[in-house]
């Protein structure tokens, strides 16, 4: 699969411009609020130690980074995230109210592995006045997946594998107790109790997706946003687009598709929130005009989570949600509602 990523050279070009400004808009706040209190040097460089006021002011991209750092500071922190449900973090265009949430934020978490397109460069310029943790990149590099053909990056998707995610609760705890002493205790003890709710639910996410009949295990996305999934779980996994949404979906890979959905009989295939289903409503079309029907079902949350307030908007939630529905889609056995009965729109404060 052909998942390179191409820019056109507009949008590169308005891109560098706006950082530009982005950057400079930082430089100017970072010697306006004067320099954080109390720097110790760690490992070679600077650690930041909070000297203001509760709540830690953080700043989160993604509802995935934005749900492990809820999760594990607490009353601690007050967290502000970027992206909201059904936004493309590939091809998200930094706003001026983003510009004022990271000057106005004590601590940046982000995914990194180029999830969030060029504004990893800016974070790194960020990070000159406050700690920025790229969650992604804390986790061994022996275990991510590479980006295909074509890419010069990792693939960024590492919150599919339930068993690699609940890891970067061990990275948050680390760098909210390096930050804030005070409480580290707390993050530690909040960052275990996340732990084992994730054990769970990856728990079940195996013993789901082990119900689906051998020959039918094979997801087939808008994008490849799935191959951690498919890793830990046991499906085969084919994305239309490469690991970012701005690659191409190329007429022969859709033809590709259709010819493998038509000989192995493959009863469906998924849409995703925050992708268009312009190609994956092609690939359907194509296999029925060679007389074979397959069902278009999801939303799949890949890049983004659910809408906020309800338990598919969290992280927890969006987990159970796609392994419910692909394991009930490709026949497989599972609740309706899901791992805790919980699916359907349900308030996230019942979870």
């Amino acid at each position: 699969m052909n998942s390179s990523i191409s820019y056109s050279g507009r949008r590169s070009t308005n891109f560098r411009a706006w950082a530009a400004v982005f950057i400079a808009l930082l430089s100017i706040a970072g010697c306006s609020r004067g320099k954080p209190a109390a720097p110790a040097d760690r490992a070679g460089g600077q650690t930041f130690r909070h000297a203001d006021a509760y709540p830690i002011r953080v700043l989160a991209t993604v509802g995935m980074v934005a749900d492990v750092v809820r999760a594990v500071g607490g009353p601690q922190v007050k967290v502000t995230q970027l992206l909201g449900a059904g936004v493309d973090p590939h091809t998200y265009k930094p706003t001026r109210d983003d510009t004022a949430a990271v000057i106005n934020s004590n601590i940046l978490f982000y995914n990194g592995l180029m999830l969030e397109g060029k504004m990893a460069a800016v974070f790194e310029e960020a990070r000159a006045k406050r700690p920025a943790i790229a969650l992604a990149e804390s986790l061994p590099i022996d275990q991510r997946l590479g980006g295909g053909e074509g890419s010069a990056h990792a693939d960024p998707h590492v919150w599919m594998d339930v068993s690699q995610w609940r890891a970067t609760a061990t990275a948050v705890a680390d760098a909210l107790s390096q930050f804030d002493p005070t409480h580290a205790e707390d993050y530690w003890e909040r960052a275990k109790a996340w732990q084992a709710e994730l054990g769970e639910l990856h728990e079940y996410c195996k013993t789901s997706i082990a119900t689906i009949p051998e020959t039918a295990r094979v997801v087939v996305t808008s994008h490849d946003a799935f191959q951690y999934f498919g890793r830990a779980y046991g499906v085969e996994v084919q994305g239309i687009q490469g690991i970012s949404t701005e690659s191409e979906a190329g007429l022969q890979r859709i033809n590709e598709l259709v010819e493998m959905l038509v000989t192995r009989k493959v009863p469906a295939v998924f849409c995703e929130s925050s992708v268009s289903e312009k190609s994956i409503a092609a690939v359907v079309e194509g296999a029925a005009a060679r007389g074979h029907t397959v069902q278009l079902l999801g939303p799949l949350f890949s890049d983004a989570m659910g809408i906020e307030g309800t338990w598919e908007g969290s992280y927890c939630g969006m987990l159970d949600h796609n392994a419910t529905l692909i394991t009930r889609g490709l026949g497989g056995t599972a609740p309706e509602k899901g791992w805790r009965g919980k699916l359907g729109g349900q308030p996230a404060e019942n979870r």
